[in-house]
């Protein structure tokens, strides 16, 4: 039985549980915490960032990934250099966990992206606004999710709160870019370099947190979709990634599509894989940093939607509301987290497919409303 050590306990880790165990791969994870979302795989519990407890863990598995991008470089390495097999790889978590390597290295390997500076003062910003139109975003280069380390300025003071926290070093400052719609592409790459990649979709975010998700894309073009799946493709080769990689995109008025963020890792856009599509996202994860033949990504209907559950039910337990959902909605599918409800938390989602999107928007919508 091959062992598969997933570093990080929450959702993402959680998902991955069963499509491994149906594939007859044991999974391990390390949680953070106990109680965690994949606590039903966690075989241990302690600290990412300290070497002996990752080393300790991952000893007797024959490969490590990760539920997050959070691991540090110092234990990345040394995992690599106990032999323990690692996918993805710190060269290619590295570009995911800082913003700034990210940009340079899409620069390098001529992915389209908004136009970008490292920013280190106020007259750097200052700069960027004066030639932009007056208005910018500025990212945090590291730590940033879910709308957080982001935000949209009109004046280089601004951001001075983060120029003290990062105690000199640049942080990053992107063009305001002109959208119509944010769109996401995923692609799964094995070690020996097969690639399948999944449809492009629609993501509608939310306070910064991916809210609902269309797949496909509505009224994308064969010549659009072609070009997303091009640009996945292009920068899972170039910067060496094994398993998942998510795209997140936007669509310009003047219909270019231009590289938002990364994941190396499943990522919200692909939830609804796992009803809408023949292979999960989850599994092809699994299949892939295992360097096992990758599955269909093939739609099961015409088409799907996600909805995620974000905060939960203001009163009474996420149980409390699943018999609600189930008997207004029997076709909808409901994937929870063991979180407690909180405020703006993703907590879960619910996916419906059908031939025509708008029913399955309508029962998604329905089914995720008996949880607010």
């Amino acid at each position: 039985m091959m062992k598969l050590g997933v570093i990080g306990g929450g959702q993402l880790a959680r998902m991955m549980i069963a499509p491994a165990t149906e594939l007859g791969i044991e999974i391990r994870v390390l949680a953070e915490e106990d109680g965690m979302s994949a606590a039903i795989a966690a075989t241990a519990t302690g600290d990412y960032r300290d070497v002996d407890t990752v080393l300790a863990f991952a000893k007797d598995v024959d490969v490590i990934t990760f539920d997050h991008e959070h691991v540090p470089q110092s234990v990345l390495g040394a995992l690599v250099h106990a032999g323990i097999a690692v996918h993805p790889g710190p060269g290619a978590l590295r570009i995911a966990q800082d913003k700034l390597v990210m940009r340079a290295t899409l620069a390098q390997i001529g992915a389209p992206q908004p136009d970008w500076a490292p920013a280190s003062s106020r007259d750097d910003l200052q700069a960027f606004l004066d030639g932009h139109g007056g208005k910018a975003v500025v990212k945090t280069p590291r730590g940033g999710y879910d709308g957080k380390g982001v935000r949209v300025i009109s004046a280089a003071d601004e951001a001075d709160d983060w120029f003290d926290a990062f105690a000199g070093e640049p942080i990053l400052v992107e063009e305001l870019v002109d959208f119509r719609r944010e769109l996401a592409q995923q692609v799964a790459r094995r070690p020996s370099g097969e690639m399948v990649p999944f449809v492009v979709v629609e993501t509608v975010q939310r306070d910064g947190v991916c809210s609902e998700v269309f797949a496909p894309a509505p009224h994308a073009s064969e010549r659009e979709m072609e070009v997303a799946a091009e640009i996945a493709a292009t920068i899972a080769e170039g910067l060496d990634v094994t398993g998942m990689l998510a795209v997140e995109l936007f669509e310009t008025v003047d219909g270019r599509l231009l590289v938002n963020e990364l994941a190396m890792r499943p990522h919200n856009s692909g939830h609804w894989t796992q009803d809408g599509a023949v292979t999960s996202q989850f599994e092809q994860h699994v299949r892939a940093v295992l360097d096992l033949p990758l599955g269909s990504p093939e739609l099961t209907a015409e088409a799907a939607c996600m909805i995620n559950i974000l905060g939960g039910p203001q009163s009474g337990s996420m149980s409390d509301r699943f018999a609600l959902a189930m008997a207004d909605q029997p076709t909808a599918k409901i994937h929870t987290y063991g979180k407690a409800p909180r405020p703006g938390r993703k907590v879960g989602h619910v996916n419906a497919t059908s031939d025509e999107l708008e029913d399955a928007v309508y029962i998604a919508r329905a089914a995720a409303a008996s949880f607010a």
